[in-house]
């Protein structure tokens, strides 16, 4: 076999295993794109239910219905998709409309008049809209990041870390707020956080001359109150 005849063949091997290769890479990139918009259906409150509601006379009463949510949003959280498992659990606290329903929501019946506080914490409620709250993903047993927007010393209106982790234990009821424009009303909900007593003052403080809102965290989520708030002076930075 001549010197040019090998040339050729090792070519050949070469443009193979880059066709190969790129095959592989371009089959990956497909299949991670499909994981990342894989749906699954997950029960959701239609109309408000009230503390003390069974789950299965929520779902009796049509309070219930099967919604799809992208899978890898609701990592780290027991959505379900049925009531097996909580048919005659009541729900702990009321579950707003829109909320996907999850196991912690619901316990035994008696457990409803009392939020479970953790030792050495107090629970504070503040009312946040449907974006604030992570479209009604957040709820009890959620991790959230605390974030507050408001206007500093200087006039200069920023955002910032106000609390970096804590834990949501109920979710209440839903209200609906006028806006502005007479067509215009947003729902709002009630959510009570465990915190200790300076976080509390701070919540309290930042809810009155302020815009809160929630990040929903899981266990390897970063956030730090250190860093420094945004402003639309280093908005862009």
């Amino acid at each position: 076999m001549g010197r040019r005849t090998l040339l050729l063949v090792a070519a050949l091997v070469v443009a193979a295993l880059g066709t190969t290769g790129v095959f592989l890479y371009v089959n990956g990139i497909d299949q991670r794109a499909e994981a990342d918009y894989d749906l699954v259906e997950v029960l959701v409150a239609t109309t408000p239910i009230a503390a003390g509601t069974t789950a299965q006379a929520a779902q009796d009463t049509a309070s219930l219905d099967l919604r799809p949510f992208l899978r890898k949003s609701l990592e780290g959280l027991p959505a379900l998709s049925d009531i097996t498992g909580i048919a005659d659990k009541v729900a702990l606290a009321p579950i707003a409309v829109g909320e996907p329903i999850l196991e912690t929501q619901f316990g035994d019946p008696g457990q409803s008049s009392s939020l479970p506080i953790p030792e050495g914490k107090v629970a504070v409620s503040i009312q946040l809209g449907n974006p604030a709250r992570v479209a009604g993903f957040v709820g009890p047993g959620s991790e959230v990041a605390v974030f507050l927007t408001a206007t500093g010393n200087a006039g200069t209106q920023g955002t910032r870390v106000l609390l970096p982790r804590a834990t949501v234990l109920a979710a209440g009821s839903t209200t609906v707020v006028p806006q502005s424009a007479p067509a215009e009303e947003l729902p709002k909900t009630l959510l009570t956080l465990a915190v200790d007593q300076s976080e509390a003052q701070k919540v309290i403080y930042a809810s009155q001359n302020g815009e809160l809102y929630f990040a929903l965290l899981d266990e390897d989520s970063q956030v730090s109150s250190s860093e420094p708030g945004t402003t639309a002076e280093n908005l862009f930075d």
